[in-house]
């Protein structure tokens, strides 16, 4: 069943906060190949002036992944996780995310459309830091074979 277009303009409210500890920094640096000092020793990231670890930009991933849970199992939607590919994903920075910080990730439903035999939900995260500083904006989109 295709998904219906409608659910654009969804938007589900931030769950718990996202705690960014050091050892997932330092991880999660590894696992991409980022080698820059300041990802995994925290003297090399205070010595050019961050008050922490610095994640690697494309760190936002991992905490979208948790928050785009809301509209991927949610029931209204309808999709069908066994037939989903993850398509696309980018990111937009605001400032860097560092080891200590708290995101609130707001996920909106930007756009649901049909590509080639498949359903495409399009998704967006607004990140922000707990005291509600922009930290960025998380785009992703996943497609759904449709049945």
């Amino acid at each position: 069943m295709a998904l219906d277009a409608s659910l654009a303009g969804r938007v589900y409210p931030p769950g718990p906060a996202y705690p960014v500890e050091r050892e997932k920094v330092r991880a999660f640096a590894l696992a991409v190949g980022e080698r820059h000092p300041a990802c995994h020793s925290l003297e090399a990231a205070r010595a050019l002036g961050h008050p922490d670890l610095l994640a690697p930009p494309t760190f936002l991933c991992v905490p979208m992944q948790r928050a785009s849970d809301q509209a991927v199992f949610d029931p209204e939607v309808g999709l069908d996780y066994d037939r989903v590919v993850h398509r696309d994903q980018r990111f937009v920075l605001r400032r860097p995310v560092f080891a200590g910080d708290l995101l609130l990730l707001t996920v909106h439903i930007d756009a649901v459309k049909p590509l080639g035999g498949s359903d495409v939900l399009e998704l967006r995260a607004e990140v922000t830091a707990q005291n509600r500083a922009a930290v960025g904006t998380v785009y992703m989109s996943l497609a759904a074979r449709s049945h």
